[in-house]
């Protein structure tokens, strides 16, 4: 059984140095038939801007999971949260005060009907050039453009769909 609950309150976040240590991913998948490299975006909870999942690193859990658990509470996408992307300080737009965040990319094995946020956001997949003009945090394009110099500089990276067969 699955909670389909987020959490919520401050009272379990990590803070280091002051600062709240957030977690994000950028889901991804190949499309099927040509291969196409998609992410998937969301809108803040007001609605006015497009980002990838992210919130508070809490204390019970790895940085891993609270990305994984970042991803489902606001994207409804379950998957494989892989190596890490590097770290970002910014300063938060509501409160004034500077984050670390973290950034995964996640492979996505399923996608949701029901999620904690699925009344609160929208999601849609998207080629990275489009993710990267309508997301609004420039320390996640960075993620983004992190992300992708990776996959194209790997050269033995082999698509999921082929280790089907």
């Amino acid at each position: 059984m699955m909670c389909l609950v987020s959490r919520t309150g401050r009272d379990l976040q990590r803070y280091d140095m002051g600062r709240r240590l957030v977690v994000g991913c950028i889901p991804y998948r190949f499309k099927n038939g040509n291969g196409e490299l998609e992410v998937l975006v969301i809108s803040s909870q007001k609605g006015h801007a497009m980002m990838f999942p992210k919130g508070g690193w809490e204390l019970d859990e790895s940085v891993e999971e609270a990305a994984s658990r970042e991803c489902f509470e606001e994207a409804g996408v379950v998957g494989l949260v892989e190596c890490e992307l590097g770290k970002w300080s910014f300063k938060s737009k509501r409160q004034a005060i500077y984050h670390e965040g973290y950034m995964f990319p996640m492979l996505v094995a399923e996608q949701l009907e029901l999620w904690p946020e699925k009344n609160l956001r929208q999601r849609v997949w998207m080629k990275v050039e489009e993710a990267r003009e309508v997301c609004q945090s420039w320390w996640m394009k960075e993620a983004l453009d992190v992300f992708v110099e990776r996959l194209t500089s790997t050269t033995t990276f082999i698509k999921p769909d082929l280790l089907n067969n």
